[in-house]
């Protein structure tokens, strides 16, 4: 399908997320992936602070309000807490985790895994499956759509864990 997959190799797509376990049978699958150049550790945090607002296009899905570019002190996510916050309203839920290396949740009819995959110990594969159930004929638009926006999030954590570890 148009618009299903961004950055991620046939090894990758092939691979066992916590989303297939929700959605076993996805009327749309959705691959997205990035290499970030700091270990697992330090991009986790950043992951886990979608709780807090998107990371995408802030003027989209934040009604113009900026994701925070700091890191923030948290606890880790928790099954049954909200997802993310877009416009300051908890959006979503969280339905697995596995600190450190994958959260899962759901908003909007669309199940999210973001799995942490160390490449060596100062390399991280970001990568992010989005599964629905439903979606008919505009299972397309759905994947288009999130390609722009998830790509923008996966590069937004990206750039920000990487200045992260450069001002260490």
């Amino acid at each position: 399908m148009i618009g299903d997959r961004w950055n991620v190799s046939d090894e990758e797509v092939a691979r066992h997320y916590p989303c297939d376990d929700i959605v076993t049978a996805p009327a749309l699958q959705a691959w997205r992936g990035v290499t970030v150049d700091v270990a697992r550790t330090r991009l986790w945090p950043w992951v886990s602070q979608i709780r807090l607002a998107p990371y995408s296009y802030d003027w989209i899905d934040n009604l113009g309000r900026t994701s925070p570019r700091d890191l923030v002190s948290m606890p880790e996510p928790v099954v049954g807490e909200h997802f993310t916050r877009a416009a300051t309203r908890p959006c979503g839920t969280i339905l697995a985790v596995t600190p450190g290396t994958s959260l899962t949740g759901r908003i909007l009819g669309a199940v999210m895994s973001y799995d942490l995959v160390a490449v060596d110990e100062h390399t991280t594969r970001l990568l992010l499956k989005v599964v629905m159930s439903g979606g008919g004929v505009t299972r397309p638009v759905i994947s288009i759509g999130d390609l722009v926006m998830a790509r923008r999030q996966l590069l937004n954590f990206k750039r920000l864990a990487e200045r992260g570890a450069r001002g260490r």
